[in-house]
């Protein structure tokens, strides 16, 4: 059986399964058993104000239904419907690899893992922002 390992920073806080747990003053590792429990880093939340981009938005999609406020098949068919329209706008092989990669997560019922890999875009999409800006 694998498991999700978390390193938390001391006083991290993070989102389990719609319960929030903070860490204490030092350094912690926690091994998480339970198949596809619900987590999300709370440093790595994104506020709705600051879903802007596509990119951005479809991880808001995949954190709503980590933090429980979004039917798991409804979001999970949002998530999906996203990732295949950021497949049309980011065509370069790196793009289309973590694209791939959040799909399989998502259609396998891993919305953390599809996160994660989705969060990897975020530096690629606010380049290419940029480069578009006059």
């Amino acid at each position: 059986m694998t498991s999700l390992v978390l390193k938390l920073a001391p006083n991290e806080r993070v989102l389990i399964n719609g319960a929030v747990i903070e860490n204490g003053d030092k350094r912690a590792r926690i091994s998480i058993r339970t198949a596809n429990a619900n987590i999300l880093r709370l440093k790595d939340a994104i506020h709705p104000d600051q879903a802007q981009t596509p990119v951005s938005r479809v991880c808001y999609i995949a954190q709503l239904v980590l933090s429980g406020d979004a039917d798991p098949a409804q979001g999970r068919s949002q998530l999906l419907s996203g990732i295949e329209q950021l497949t049309h706008a980011l065509d370069d092989p790196d793009s289309r690899k973590i694209l791939s990669a959040a799909t399989e997560a998502a259609l396998s019922g891993n919305i953390y893992q599809a996160m994660r890999q989705l969060r990897l875009l975020l530096p690629r999409e606010a380049r290419l922002l940029a480069l578009g800006q006059p």
